[in-house]
């Protein structure tokens, strides 16, 4: 991105994902059916039954690894601009951020947090990608997209009534599951109210907008009757 014309050095791996580096291989060669994310889980189990004393030596490598970073790092510093090392700082700031982002997806994943409702385009979209005509997967989607433009209310009809009811699956999961949050002390996970009655306040304003607009117009009237 312009930083610098020499790439920073990279972060030495934890004493963990060394050992799933170094073995990962050989748990593959003997489990040649398993998922990566069966493989991921065979050597978290694996690490964890690993005798401290062997977890010292992947340890003892980190702390080399890690005091070598530490001098190619403050080299590599050492021949940047300013700029160019804030422009660094934020880069790093934005990787934080986006670690965050798929830790905190993955932790909803793992919870069981329902799937977002989805909208009668995508499932019209869903439905019709295999049958469609297209080279590409893009060529597809964008036939598919015209297509929709195209179609009449009625022929919409039905792919709107079924994201209305996909709705109602994901705020009846919702609620179960927030419950099952609360229950487990995780009310950060909790929808607020203000966010789930947002639509409801608006109405309310334009009913009482109605109402004193309404109020407004039989006070004229009657302000008008005497001069009748």
């Amino acid at each position: 991105r312009g930083i610098s014309t020499e790439q920073p050095p990279k972060r030495p791996l934890t004493a963990y994902f060394r050992f799933m580096k170094e073995n990962r291989s050989a748990f593959k060669e003997k489990n040649p059916e398993a998922s990566s994310t069966e493989l991921i889980k065979m050597l978290a189990g694996a690490w964890k039954e690993l005798p401290a004393s062997q977890k010292q030596v992947y340890e003892e490598a980190r702390k080399t690894d890690w005091q070598r970073y530490g001098e190619q790092l403050a080299k590599y510093k050492a021949q940047i601009t300013p700029a160019q090392a804030a422009a660094l700082k934020e880069e790093r700031r934005r990787q934080l951020a986006k670690r965050r982002l798929r830790r905190a997806k993955r932790e909803l994943t793992v919870l069981g947090k329902p799937k977002r409702p989805r909208s009668s385009l995508n499932i019209f979209v869903s439905e019709k990608f295999q049958e469609s005509e297209g080279i590409s997967p893009a060529a597809r989607l964008k036939k598919l997209f015209d297509t929709w433009q195209k179609m009449s209310t009625s022929q919409k009809q039905p792919y709107l009534q079924l994201a209305e009811d996909d709705k109602v699956r994901y705020e009846n999961e919702m609620k179960s599951w927030e419950a099952k949050m609360v229950e487990l002390g995780r009310e950060d996970l909790v929808r607020s109210k203000k966010k789930r009655l947002r639509k409801k306040p608006t109405e309310t304003a334009k009913q009482a907008e109605t109402a004193r607009t309404s109020l407004s117009n039989k006070a004229k009237l009657k302000l008008k009757k005497p001069e009748e």
